[in-house]
């Protein structure tokens, strides 16, 4: 048997299905041969996930969801389904063939699409990770750093990898950027005071250490190179990030992100923004759209969406993307006749968010009260309050499995989860006390982990159809050390926003991209030409 996905880090792994929104959500998904063939070679993988891990799951997956009677079930409401189907067969096979599989569970698996949180996708996301792989060029975990060259004029570029084996990488991938910052200016004041060779380098060249002088100081301090070369690292990466958020205005979009997920703002605050923040980019502008768009579905009917379209600056290919949001926000009750995307202001109704503020999730650090949807099902599971009209299983689970309390015996400790005799690391060193040492040498990252260590109980497994987000991964290693249950996040790809928007474009056919495009440049050009004086017109204006 071949073992065929690929693991993110210690906690993730996915099927390598980049297409999967493409070739399951898309209108096309109707009748293709790739629609089955994608979750037949899917589910095979994620068997051989648990087959390797030796596992046999509970299955729980989404029911496809229907307004009423009269509503027609599509493929892409019921890819949950199938894909929980096909995970069993090949389970069940796995139970007949393979010596020493077990018989009864001994984990749970939920089963989910990306029409759970259309948001967590595209948001902008502030944790070291999430912005390494948001604002930088990186190639997958690789990231390309000027060093000085051995020739000693000029620097070079030299590829590293952000992963497991970088302590620092550990440590700051899951904290916010500003706390990221704080560290590694802590770990450059710690390593210059315990180390009278650094004091000498810092003495001769005069204030803080930069990121060129790090790098000089490999040179002439070697038997620190290895942490140096850690830390200079680190300190380029957070001054590239911390420099294209203020470039970017970031944190202003990222206000406004945040504000209309959790009802604060509405359509008023997004024309003003559009209308005082006229520098901000393309890119950025067609993200808040999107946001907008996947919190009110139900206001893409009128031709007014023209009016955000043209403010915003956008062309109407680049509204095709927010178009397509509709194809992950479920079924529409109120079908327009008007075709293409539209929104329709009513700054007389009331707001309304898509997110609930969490209690007790309180942080000093600004833009970080985003929370990805999953985070919610995952704690719903652990205590098995799923809701049971959006979720089924398929396999009762037999008298030993207890990886579930029920709501009556939460709270006795006869009735806990029965607990694992594996020793597993439950989230690493990015969890542990500021007051701890800098960190940054690999046996500090080893006690740590060591010490970490415990018995947990049952893993619980997620899988997310049409690609799984970095707040997602961060969500599922916070809640291990929370719920003392190790959580594994598994989907057909983990995408970055900018990879979601580019996969964003394909969901239409040609016909129906063609149809959708000439609906907005009409809105657009009647929109325009409404503004526009008579003196004002020219024959371009006129040929639509």
């Amino acid at each position: 048997m071949n073992l065929e996905y690929f693991a993110i880090d210690s906690q993730g792994f996915t099927t390598d299905h980049d297409k999967a929104l493409e070739e399951l959500f898309s209108e096309n998904a109707e009748g293709s041969l790739k629609y089955n063939s994608c979750l037949n070679m899917m589910a095979t993988r994620i068997a051989t996930v648990f087959a390797s891990m030796r596992e046999f799951p509970r299955v729980h997956y989404r029911v496809a969801r229907t307004i009423d009677a009269s509503t027609l079930t599509t493929l892409r409401d019921l890819a949950p389904t199938k894909l929980a189907a096909g995970v069993w067969n090949c389970l069940a096979r796995f139970k007949a063939m393979i010596p020493e599989f077990p018989q009864t569970e001994t984990c749970e698996l939920l089963i989910v699409d990306r029409s759970i949180d259309q948001i967590a996708p595209i948001i902008h996301e502030w944790t070291y990770d999430a912005m390494c792989h948001d604002l930088l060029c990186m190639d997958g975990n690789k990231y390309v750093q000027q060093v000085p060259s051995k020739s000693g004029s000029g620097t070079e570029n030299k590829e590293v990898l952000l992963e497991d084996h970088d302590p620092i990488w550990l440590e700051l991938r899951h904290v916010h950027i500003a706390n990221a910052s704080e560290r590694l200016h802590e770990k450059m004041t710690n390593f210059v005071s315990k180390n009278k060779a650094a004091q000498l380098h810092q003495a001769r060249n005069g204030g803080d250490l930069s990121t060129k002088e790090l790098q000089k100081m490999v040179q002439a301090l070697p038997q620190y190179s290895d942490q140096i070369d850690k830390l200079a690292l680190h300190v380029e990466i957070a001054g590239k990030l911390n420099s294209t958020i203020k470039e970017q205005q970031l944190k202003d979009v990222g206000q406004l992100e945040q504000d209309l997920v959790f009802g604060d703002a509405g359509t008023k605050e997004l024309i003003n923004f559009f209308r005082t923040h006229l520098d901000i980019s393309r890119e950025n502008k067609l993200r808040l759209l999107m946001v907008y768009a996947a919190i009110n579905p139900d206001k893409t009917r009128s031709d007014k969406g023209a009016k955000l379209m043209q403010l915003a600056g956008l062309s109407a290919d680049d509204m095709i993307a927010v178009s397509n949001m509709r194809c992950l926000c479920g079924h529409d009750s109120k079908k327009s006749s008007a075709g293409g995307f539209t929104l329709k202001f009513d700054l007389r109704k009331k707001r309304h968010g898509i997110r609930k503020e969490r209690i007790g999730e309180e942080s000093k650090w600004m833009l970080s009260r985003f929370y990805p949807i999953l985070e919610e099902l995952i704690e719903k599971l652990s205590k098995g309050e799923l809701p049971k009209d959006e979720y089924h299983y398929l396999n009762d689970p037999s008298p030993s499995f207890r990886g579930i309390p029920s709501a009556s015996t939460q709270t006795s400790p006869a009735h806990q989860p029965a607990q694992s005799m594996r020793s597993r690391r439950t989230g690493g060193t990015w969890a542990r006390p500021r007051d701890s040492d800098d960190g940054y040498s690999s046996d500090s990252v080893l006690k740590h982990t060591s010490s970490n260590s415990r018995k947990l109980g049952q893993r619980l497994f997620v899988f997310v159809i049409g690609g799984a987000t970095r707040s997602e991964l961060c969500a599922a290693h916070k809640l291990s050390s929370k719920l003392k249950r190790e959580i594994i996040l598994g989907s057909s790809s983990l995408d970055d926003p900018p990879q979601f928007i580019t996969v964003s474009f394909l969901f239409m056919s040609p016909l129906q991209y063609a149809c959708c495009t000439k609906n907005l440049l009409t809105c657009y050009y009647l929109q325009k030409l409404k503004m526009l004086s008579t003196d004002d017109l020219t024959l371009d204006d006129l040929q639509i």
